[in-house]
């Protein structure tokens, strides 16, 4: 395996669902990448990926075994992803695995220990990093253009009912505690876990939760709210929701500072777009600020990790102790919602 520094790269997806079906597959091929091989066990997963030219394996140790795969996106149900990581680690494949690490903390140490052993390259996919607004946010913030900042809110929410699944036929491993190793709260606040870290450079520390199991029929909460406090002193509050309809507002974030406030509407998820703007704390007038539309969030993260990988001085921007310590926070979380 290898290549030049501008080489496509060739990708292997494990787990072939919604997410990487619908984001990631298009994503690869929009950043001019190639998907070579898919591992799934679901018959209906390994037609669709067949049906874009890749290789399907019902067996992982195949895809592993594949050696033109350079890269690999791990994209099972939570609880598959340690024996996917055990399985890749010191394969020489980069790995990028979708978030949270784990549907345990006990999974996500023994991930960490596992790539420690070897010379892997890993990332976990908080691909909200890379949505084109929110870059533009943390450079305001990096400007100074806030001030101090002071607090962060987050509000992303959707509407998960029972029913819904990636195939026909198959179950909701979204809302089965085993396999998701929570509901909302281990499912969408690891984004706004993250978000804090990229854009303040400093990760929450002081946490405290309370989740909600109110109008959803399973048995994951449906809702949980988040407050949380850094090191520097910067307040965070992030409300995540299953229980949210989806015709309603609920992807919202907003970095309040001494010197002004920034708003993204509709930028949390997997599409390009939403809006941002700036208010000025002195004069309360607002202005768009502008940014790449076009681009999606997965687009983006493929770029960002293909460059990596050709370019191993870029690393540096991935860190699997940094993702265990936002697995330390979800876990901290359960305990205290409890």
């Amino acid at each position: 395996m290898g290549g030049s520094e501008r080489s496509p790269v060739a990708w292997g997806i494990v787990g072939y669902g919604w997410v990487a079906r619908d984001y990631m597959a298009p994503g690869i091929r929009a950043a001019g990448h190639r998907l070579v091989a898919v591992a799934d066990p679901g018959e209906a997963s390994r037609a669709a990926a067949e049906a874009e030219g890749a290789r399907a394996y019902a067996r992982l140790e195949d895809l592993v075994n594949d050696p033109e795969v350079e890269a690999v996106y791990v994209a099972t149900p939570n609880h598959l992803h340690r024996e996917a990581i055990a399985a890749l680690a010191g394969s020489g494949k980069a790995i990028l695995c979708e978030k949270p690490m784990a549907a345990s903390l006990d999974d996500a140490e023994a991930m960490v220990a596992a790539l420690a052993r070897g010379d892997t390259f890993y990332g976990t996919a908080f691909d909200q990093r890379h949505h084109p607004a929110h870059r533009a946010m943390r450079d305001a913030i990096r400007a100074g253009r806030l001030g101090t900042v002071t607090a962060i809110r987050i509000v992303y929410a959707c509407w998960l009912p029972r029913a819904w699944t990636s195939f026909a036929g198959q179950d909701n491993w979204r809302i089965d505690p085993a396999k998701a190793g929570g509901g909302a709260l281990m499912d969408l606040a690891p984004h706004g876990l993250d978000l804090v870290d990229f854009l303040l450079d400093e990760s929450i520390h002081d946490l405290a939760a309370l989740t909600q199991a109110r109008a959803q029929d399973y048995a994951v909460d449906d809702g949980a709210l988040l407050i949380g406090r850094t090191p520097s002193g910067v307040l965070a509050n992030l409300h995540v929701a299953y229980n949210c309809p989806d015709a309603l507002p609920r992807r919202r974030l907003e970095v309040t500072g001494t010197q002004g406030l920034l708003t993204a509407v509709d930028t949390m998820g997997q599409v390009a777009g939403g809006t941002l703007s700036f208010t000025d704390g002195s004069t309360g007038v607002s202005e768009t600020l502008p940014f790449d539309g076009e681009a999606s969030p997965f687009l983006e993260q493929v770029k960002a990790f293909g460059s990596a990988l050709r370019r191993p001085e870029e690393r540096e921007a991935y860190s699997a102790t940094r993702d265990l310590h936002t697995m330390r926070l979800l876990a901290r979380a359960y305990e205290a919602s409890a």
